[in-house]
């Protein structure tokens, strides 16, 4: 998959931007606030994904301004196609002239993958982040997964609504009302923990060579899929903790409390991994789901890699700059002393919102 020309117009701080990429890397460059990551996010919303900054669709749009409009040409499934997001109050999107019934129609057409700094939290934070990196990545290798995991998030929800009312005493305590809920969240919970076993399972043997690469054999890395319980006693366990439920008031079992811890030389990468590990980490647990998506789909998706550079060094800078073979790649950097090992591409001048080649 290639993007041979993106537009945007009056997108967060883009005014009117156009770019031709290259085919390889491209390096976009300039100071913090300059427009560099909206560029990113625009492409990635090609994907269908919301923002990878959590913004609301209405954001962004340029202020003081009534809509936003991002378009790209790209090559996939062996002919050029075309993808365009209009954004008002909502994203409302087109692809090769029609439009869609809703923007996540165009997961599976437009493939990508996304670093920012704000996926530090994968190894960083709590489990939740480490779940919901699993959850995106697989919702793109399989899309049937959305329908599952949406059925799986639904179900919880009035359980816990259910669980939340009964604690306050707005409605009485229903044994069999309980029951369908808690068969319905094993089913669908079991499904939602094959599609994620099978996606870890699948992802890390291509982590742990990336990441060999990345640290040239100094450290091994590691990543697990680690069930809170066993699946296959997820309902004997909803009923058994049901009154610790009520007292909680929401429901403490079940794949939506499970982990997938990531270790580096065999201990914790979250308590005593480095900046350079845990950002080295995460970046091959993205490269990682790239190599998927290019296996799911027979075509390798656009990397898209947001002031990675930072706290690597020269060596792991250079693996990313001319190693990442066969992909078209879009870094930004603040420093362009950081791409001064690149040896082909495109370097790209970002300033005030809009975008030359340098």
């Amino acid at each position: 998959m290639t993007v041979k020309k993106l537009s945007a117009t009056q997108f967060r701080n883009l005014k009117e931007v156009v770019v031709e990429p290259s085919a390889g890397m491209n390096v976009f460059y300039g100071d913090n606030a300059h427009g560099k990551t909206n560029l990113l996010e625009a492409l990635w919303l090609m994907t269908g994904g919301k923002s990878f900054r959590g913004t609301k669709d209405a954001d962004l749009v340029m202020f003081g301004c009534d809509k936003a409009c991002v378009q790209a040409s790209f090559v996939a499934q062996g002919r050029e196609q075309t993808a365009r997001i209009d954004i008002e109050a909502r994203r409302k999107a087109t692809l090769n002239g029609i439009a869609q019934p809703a923007a996540n129609r165009l997961t599976g057409h437009f493939c990508a993958v996304i670093f920012s700094p704000d996926h530090l939290s994968l190894i960083k934070d709590g489990p939740e982040g480490r779940r919901r990196f699993a959850d995106a990545a697989c919702c793109q290798f399989r899309p049937l997964y959305m329908k599952v995991l949406s059925e799986y998030t639904r179900v919880l929800s009035q359980r816990n609504k259910l669980i939340k009312g009964v604690k306050s005493g707005e409605q009485p305590y229903d044994a069999m009302l309980f029951d369908v809920f808690d068969e319905q969240l094993a089913q669908s919970g079991a499904a939602v923990r094959k599609y994620r076993t099978a996606y870890i399972r699948q992802l890390q043997p291509s982590a742990c060579e990336i990441y060999d690469q990345l640290s040239k054999g100094r450290e091994a890395l590691s990543v697990m899929y680690e069930e809170s319980i066993d699946p296959q006693e997820l309902f004997a366990q909803l009923q058994a903790t049901r009154q610790t439920d009520l007292k909680a008031g929401f429901t403490t079992v079940g794949p939506h409390r499970d982990d997938i811890p990531v270790n580096i030389a065999g201990t914790s990468a979250r308590l005593f991994g480095s900046q350079g590990q845990q950002r080295s980490a995460v970046l091959a647990l993205k490269l990682a789901e790239a190599s998927l998506l290019a296996k799911a789909y027979e075509e390798k998706p656009v990397i898209l890699l947001d002031d990675v550079m930072s706290e690597l060094d020269r060596s792991r800078q250079e693996y990313i700059l001319n190693r990442i073979d066969g992909f078209q790649v879009f870094i930004t950097c603040c420093d362009p002393s950081a791409v001064s090992e690149l040896a082909d591409g495109r370097v790209f001048h970002v300033q005030n919102g809009e975008i030359g080649e340098a």
